[in-house]
């Protein structure tokens, strides 16, 4: 997964162009994507797929014509979205193309100006503060032109046509924790699924914020029904604890069952309410289609100090982050694909468990005593209305030892699955 950021690092990414394209390309290496193509123009709920954006090059050169700002070295130097520019100005007049963090005075911004046609630079307030006055060239080799909005779909086929999302976004530059982490992670995670024979089908979409998960919706509403569960990850690398923003219906099955793998693994975490600000699970709640879809991260967005700033680099991130990430996915999928509801077959007293051969034959032992329990609680709650994450809750037990102990009674033919 880190290799996977570090290659994807340098490219410039956008809401549209190549950088998008070329990341979905080495995305697709590793899982096939579909890629889709959609013109500037189209009208997407209440928006439009805006004009594409590639850029070759930007520089502002000094006085002496020395590159005191280069895209070369960072594609963060430049405003994305900016329109082609080729002047010599002053520095008083290109101070308001400036753009810098005072009170991080050794990073380099990132700055966006999607909607609005403008341009602007974004460098170090070190630099700026040693810029001498003169006359300054300005060069943004870029075009902004019709074109299309790209973005990947990968389906890991289930058993049932009913659908997981999985999203995340692909528009940032060179952010390695926003989001090219959450970009490795999701990788990673579809590859396992595909080997997992699951029930449900996993639907995993890479696509730029906002306008991304707006254009997939427009022209997903029939398919958006079939979304039972959903996640968008993002910031998955560095190293704060894990945070879980509920769904706008709050206690969907998803919001339940992230909510249970954090508390019984014994992780740091912390877990909010839903809010109509942050990544694109504002979209997929937004009330005309409600769906249950939180959003799974390390430090939220704008909680860290390296939020959209060059120190958002791969060393920012590290491997150990990323795989604990990937397996409190892996966790919740498990939930997801196991959550059953049973009906006990022998409801008038207790069954005798012994003669049956489920009691183990080390009573005393921790896990032996848990299992036990496990069966208890799965026979007195499978009333065709529990589910096992319900029973799992209400008995504090992990789910795992208590959908283990379901189909072990299952197997002595105690109890019998409900359909779904």
């Amino acid at each position: 997964m880190h290799a996977l950021v570090e290659r994807l690092y340098p490219l410039c990414r956008s809401i549209t162009g190549d950088g998008v394209r070329r990341t979905l390309e080495i995305v697709g290496e590793s899982v096939p994507l579909r890629i889709h193509e959609v013109p500037t123009g189209t009208e997407v709920l209440d928006w439009t797929v805006p004009k594409e954006w590639n850029i070759r090059d930007a520089y502002i050169k000094d006085p002496s014509g020395a590159r005191v700002v280069d895209f070369a070295e960072s594609n963060l130097h430049v405003v994305g979205y900016s329109v082609p520019v080729s002047a010599t100005m002053p520095l008083a007049e290109l101070r308001h193309h400036l753009h810098t963090l005072p009170e991080q005075p050794d990073l380099i911004p990132y700055r966006t100006s999607y909607y609005a046609e403008t341009w602007g630079f974004c460098l170090r307030e070190n630099t700026l503060a040693d810029l001498p006055d003169g006359d300054y060239e300005v060069r943004i080799d870029s075009t902004l032109a019709d074109g299309h909005l790209t973005y990947g779909e990968h389906v890991v086929p289930g058993r049932v046509a009913d659908e997981v999302l999985v999203s995340c976004h692909v528009c940032h530059p060179s952010l390695a924790n926003d989001n090219l982490a959450g970009i490795a992670v999701a990788t990673r995670l579809a590859r396992r699924l595909a080997g997992a024979d699951p029930w449900y089908t996993y639907r995993f979409l890479f696509m730029p914020g906002t306008i991304g998960a707006i254009t997939w919706l427009a022209r997903n509403r029939e398919r958006a029904a079939r979304i039972r569960h959903g996640l968008v990850l993002a910031c998955a690398g560095d190293s704060g604890a894990l945070t879980y923003k509920r769904s706008r219906r709050g206690d969907a099955e998803i919001d339940r069952a992230v909510r249970h793998v954090l508390r019984t693994s014994g992780r740091d975490h912390t877990i909010v309410d839903f809010s109509p600000y942050g990544y694109d699970e504002r979209q997929f709640c937004s009330p005309g289609f409600n769906l249950p879809v939180g959003s799974l991260t390390r430090t939220p967005y704008a909680g860290y100090p390296e939020y959209h700033t060059s120190a958002d680099n791969p060393g920012f991130v590290s491997p150990e982050a990323m795989t604990d990430t990937l397996e409190t996915c892996w966790e919740i999928t498990r939930v997801l694909e196991r959550d059953r509801r049973y009906l006990n077959l022998s409801p008038y007293g207790e069954p005798q468990l012994g003669r049956r051969g489920l009691y183990g034959s080390l009573g005393g032992r921790s896990d032996t005593k848990q299992a036990q329990m496990a069966m208890l609680w799965v026979l007195n709650l499978s009333d065709g209305e529990n589910s096992l994450l319900d029973i799992a809750e209400r008995s504090d037990l992990p789910f795992a030892v208590v959908a283990d102990a379901a189909q072990a009674l299952r197997g002595a033919g105690l109890v019998k699955e409900q359909q779904r």
